[in-house]
């Protein structure tokens, strides 16, 4: 069985578990209605891409 040579660090250990994210990559908000889109794409609430409608929404 594989034994470790030395211990590891609580700098060390703390390192690797400290990888992990509160927020999705990519995720922003719309400026206009403030839903969370992917990141340059058309919002799907309110149809505006740049400030501009781009998708016909019923409101």
């Amino acid at each position: 069985m594989a034994v470790p040579k030395r211990k590891t660090s609580k700098a060390r250990r703390d390192k690797r578990r400290a990888n992990w994210k509160l927020v999705i990559p990519g995720m922003v908000k719309c400026p206009n209605c403030g839903e969370l889109i992917l990141s340059h794409r058309a919002c799907k609430a309110c149809g505006y891409y740049k400030g501009k409608e781009v998708i016909a929404k019923e409101a």
